[in-house]
């Protein structure tokens, strides 16, 4: 065998070393994280969020901080309450799952929400 073709022998036996290339996880894509149709829901107080879904499945305080959950068979609701001053505590930030964990739409966790019993 020729230097060349030792050469080329072994190039090619180690290019089938090389890793696979790897493919893409398959999955549910990534949900744009925007405010759009959460604006009934965002600056509320605890009061206003009881009117609009009921009463909350959770109620946890820590320090001035509040967080309500409210849950349905479609989703999970995390609204986070923080007082600005001494102004009572509004939502400035909302989150929402599948009753799974999964990722959901957050205005669509609230329409859910408003539709279940005890919403209005």
């Amino acid at each position: 065998m020729t230097t060349m073709g030792i050469a080329l022998a072994l190039g090619g036996g180690l290019a089938g070393c090389a890793a696979p290339m790897a493919k893409p996880a398959a999955g549910r894509p990534a949900i744009p994280y925007t405010s759009v149709g959460l604006e009934r829901v965002l600056g509320q107080d605890a009061a206003g969020l009881t009117r609009l879904f009921g009463q909350p499945d959770a109620d946890v305080r820590e320090g001035s901080a509040r967080k309500l959950q409210f849950q349905s068979g479609i989703c999970v609701l995390d609204a986070y309450l923080y007082p600005k001053g001494s102004d009572a505590p509004r939502v400035t930030y909302l989150d929402a799952r599948e009753p799974d964990g999964s990722t959901i739409d957050r205005a669509s966790c609230v329409a859910a929400l408003t539709r279940r019993e005890g919403g209005k």
